[in-house]
């Protein structure tokens, strides 16, 4: 399916800054748990003794994440016409989320229990993926060709947003006042969402949702646009590949080190979130200034820094201020190339299928990203964080290289944003 079989009406009379309210408050709410899961429980099962293979068999259910793919086609295809088709499947998500959450009330992970933390965390994961699938969709369709690079500054600031308090706040609330006290806060705070997917008006479809079979269609189809399958196979997942890796022992190296959970969760969930938030508001205003080749050049060639500076951490010399700035480095340059990367990923998405098109172009890089953490932990566990590390550093220096070569040859495409 292209952009010429979909009507397109009129843009939206919602004026562009309540667009990206809703889309902050969307996408807020759904990094809260996942926050919580890929930050906040590493380091509390890490300071309960787990070792770093079990850690790494944690980090593989965010491969739920990237593949959810395979189901995306089905939320572009059914939904009610009443009532806004994407944002129905929020309600529901954003209720299924909250349940899933408040289930974790049930398992402390002080008791030993690991296996029951895990599935209720996959289903967690489940639903918020699938959630992410809706709320892209809705992006795609709301923000214009020159709303994409601050729409998805906003959407990568809102996620560490959700890191500061489900990765941060929630586990130095677990650090003073135990497991329940932590997973009613985080339940609470997602079940906040709920209020705006209520609020939220979303825009008719004027065109017929694709059959099933069309829809699937679409996973292949879009790779098929110029340019779209070096990006997706070669840029992207170099770049993932490497942050994931490096990110992957920034727990676990402090754990080791001596860090307590409050420092950790203060440091890696808060502190380092705060310029990350900074840094993904200003690259998305930049996208339009020095284009997408610009701040793609920014943020990957500041990523290979910001990870060397980890180095001491990662030998066991975590000095606290100096180990603070690197990670706030890191972080900020990791949020400055995801806004290049989803920008481009952006460009390329339809709105007929935007949730789908949008879920692929950025599945690739995910699965890679979470693989490399699973591999970089259990490979570090034999041979030490600093190898892990030192090709973590090659594979980002590489994608930037094949991402200035990509961008220099193709032009993004032009697509509708709104009516489908």
């Amino acid at each position: 399916m292209s952009p010429a079989d979909v009507a397109v009406r009129p843009p939206d009379p919602v004026p562009i800054d309540g667009r990206l309210r809703t889309l902050t408050a969307l996408y807020v709410t759904q990094f809260l748990g996942f926050g919580f899961i890929t930050i906040g429980l590493t380091s509390i099962l890490r300071a309960g003794g787990t070792s770093l293979d079990t850690l790494a068999l944690l980090n593989l259910i965010g491969l739920i994440w990237p593949v959810k793919f395979l189901w995306a086609p089905i939320v572009d295809r059914y939904g009610p016409r009443r009532g806004g088709h994407y944002r129905s499947w929020l309600l529901v998500l954003q209720t299924g989320m909250v349940l899933a959450l408040l289930a974790l009330l049930a398992v402390d992970p002080a008791t030993g229990r690991i296996g029951p933390i895990v599935l209720i965390c996959a289903l967690f994961v489940f639903l918020s993926a699938t959630q992410d699938i809706a709320a892209d969709a809705v992006a795609v369709r709301l923000l214009s060709r020159s709303d994409r690079g601050p729409g998805n500054g906003i959407q990568v600031a809102a996620s560490y947003v959700g890191n500061i308090l489900g990765g941060g706040a929630c586990v130095v609330v677990y650090d003073q006042f135990g497991w329940a006290a932590a997973v009613g806060l985080l339940a609470g705070l997602t079940a906040t969402g709920l209020l705006v997917v209520w609020r939220f008006r979303e825009p008719d479809r004027v065109a017929k949702p694709a059959g099933t079979r069309q829809a699937y269609g679409a996973l292949l189809s879009v790779l098929r646009q110029p340019g779209c399958r070096g990006w997706v196979l070669g840029v992207v997942p170099l770049l993932y590949m490497g942050a994931g890796a490096a990110y992957a022992l920034v727990s676990p190296a402090l754990v080791d080190a001596g860090w307590s959970l409050s420092r950790i969760g203060l440091v890696t969930g808060i502190v380092t979130s705060v310029p990350a938030v900074i840094a993904g508001l200003v690259a998305g205003g930049l996208v339009n200034r020095i284009g997408r080749s610009g701040v793609l050049l920014a943020g990957g060639a500041s990523l290979a820094v910001a990870t060397a500076s980890l180095l001491p951490m990662l030998t066991g010399r975590a000095a606290t201020g100096f180990t603070t700035v690197a990670l706030c480095c890191f972080m900020a340059a990791y949020t400055v190339a995801n806004v290049a990367l989803y920008t481009v990923n952006m460009d390329y998405s339809r709105p007929a299928s935007g949730g789908t098109d949008f879920t692929v172009l950025s599945s690739f890089g995910l699965i890679c990203s979470y693989l490399a953490a699973a591999v970089g932990l259990a490979v570090a566990a034999r041979v030490g964080y600093l190898t892990v590390a030192i090709v973590a550093i090659v594979l980002m220096l590489a994608g930037v290289v094949m991402g200035l070569r990509h961008q220099r040859r193709n032009s993004p495409p032009i697509r509708p944003s709104l009516g489908a």
